[in-house]
C-alpha cells in the first residue's frame, strides 16, 4: 500500500507561492537584461548523441528505440547547452544566451544541489574573460542588489588562505596541507594534483569566502576544461573564472578555446582520466569539433546556476525553497 502521509506531503510544491512569484520575476529581469544588450535568446536540444567528457561530470543517459525496438540509440541529457550553443556561434549567431534545464548525475541532492537544475548560459563574441566578468557583475548587482565584487587570481586566493603556491606546490605538499587541516579522505591513492587542489578549495577556502561576490580567475592550465591557455608569469594559465557569492559557487566562465585540434586532444585526455577513475567512456561530440573547424569567433562564455542565484536573492537556506518540485518531489 502507498504511504499516504508521503503522498500528501510530496504532491504539493516545496516552494511557497511567494517564492515562485519571485522566481518568475527574476527570470523576467534576466531576459530584460539581455534584451537591453541585444543578446539573442536561443534554445538548443536537451538530448544529444554526445556529452561532456570531463571526469568530474556525469550525464544521465537514455535509449531511443526508433520504430524498431531492436534499433536502440543511446542519448544523453545535457550537463549544459555549451556544445550546441557554440555550434550556433560558429554559424554566425552573434551574442546569445539561453535559460534552460540541465542535468548532472553526480549523486548529489541537497541544500545547493539538484540533479535537474536551471542554467543561464551566455556567449559574447569579442569579449575576453575579464570583460565577461564585468557583465556578470552587472547582472549580479541587478538581481542580488549586492556590492561590487572582489577579484582574486587563483594563485592569490591560495596564498591568502593557505600560504601556498597552487601552481608549483607538489602533491606531497598539498597532501601535507590537507593533513594539517584535518580534512578527512577515505581513499587518496588515485588522487592527482588537481584533486588535492579542488579538495582544499571546496572544503577549506569556499566556507571562508566573504559575503560579497568573489571572482576567481587564472586557474591552473590543467583545469582549463574548454578555456584557452594564456601565458602567466611563471606558468601557463587557464583563461577561466569562477564566481562565488556568500561562499556558494554560482558561475563558471571561459575565454573560449577555438582550436579544434587542441579541443580534440583535451577530449581524449578526459577519456583517459575517466578510464583511470573507472568511469564509463562517453562519445566525443564530433559536431562541436566540426563547428570549431569551421571557425568559432573569438568569444567568452559563462554558465550561471539560476536556482542558486534565486536562493541567494530570496535569502533562503536550501534549493527546495525556491524550486516547485525538487528531486524528492519529482
Amino acid at each position: 500500500m502507498p504511504d499516504f502521509d508521503k503522498r500528501e506531503a510530496y504532491w504539493r510544491p516545496s516552494a511557497s507561492h511567494a517564492a515562485l512569484h519571485r522566481r518568475a520575476n527574476i527570470l523576467g529581469r534576466i531576459r530584460q537584461f539581455f534584451a537591453e544588450r541585444q543578446v539573442l535568446e536561443v534554445e538548443t536540444p536537451l538530448l544529444s548523441q554526445a556529452t561532456v567528457t570531463d571526469k568530474h561530470l556525469h550525464s544521465f543517459r537514455t535509449e531511443y528505440a526508433f520504430s524498431n525496438p531492436s534499433q536502440k540509440k543511446t542519448l544523453y541529457l545535457q550537463t549544459s547547452p555549451e556544445f550546441a550553443m557554440k555550434r550556433l556561434l560558429a554559424a554566425g549567431s552573434g551574442a546569445i544566451y539561453q535559460l534552460c534545464k540541465a542535468f548532472r548525475n553526480q549523486g548529489e541532492s541537497g541544500r545547493t544541489h539538484n540533479p535537474e537544475f536551471t542554467l543561464l548560459e551566455w556567449y559574447r563574441p569579442g569579449f575576453d574573460h575579464h570583460e565577461l566578468m564585468d557583465e556578470v557583475e552587472d547582472l549580479l548587482k541587478i538581481i542580488l542588489q549586492c556590492q561590487s565584487a572582489k577579484r582574486l587570481s587563483y594563485a592569490a586566493l591560495f596564498q591568502e588562505f593557505l600560504q601556498i603556491d597552487p601552481h608549483h606546490a607538489s602533491v606531497e605538499q598539498l597532501k601535507q596541507t590537507t593533513d594539517r587541516l584535518k580534512l578527512c579522505i577515505e581513499n587518496d591513492a588515485t588522487m592527482e594534483k588537481d584533486d588535492w587542489l579542488t579538495l582544499l578549495m571546496t572544503h577549506y577556502i569556499e566556507p571562508q569566502l566573504p559575503l560579497q561576490p568573489v571572482f576567481i580567475y587564472d586557474f591552473p592550465a590543467s583545469q582549463a576544461a574548454l578555456a584557452r591557455i594564456q601565458a602567466g608569469n611563471n606558468t601557463p594559465l587557464a583563461a577561466r573564472f569562477e564566481v562565488y557569492v556568500q561562499g556558494v559557487e554560482l558561475a563558471n566562465g571561459f575565454h573560449e578555446l577555438s582550436c579544434p585540434l587542441e579541443q580534440r586532444q583535451r577530449f581524449m585526455n578526459d577519456l583517459n582520466h575517466r578510464k583511470k577513475a573507472g568511469y564509463p567512456s562517453v562519445p566525443i561530440d564530433e559536431r562541436l569539433l566540426a563547428a570549431l573547424e569551421h571557425g568559432l569567433p573569438d568569444c567568452a562564455g559563462v554558465a550561471l546556476g539560476i536556482d542558486r542565484l534565486i536562493l541567494l536573492a530570496a535569502k533562503k537556506d536550501a534549493l527546495h525553497e525556491v524550486m516547485a518540485f525538487p528531486f524528492d518531489y519529482a
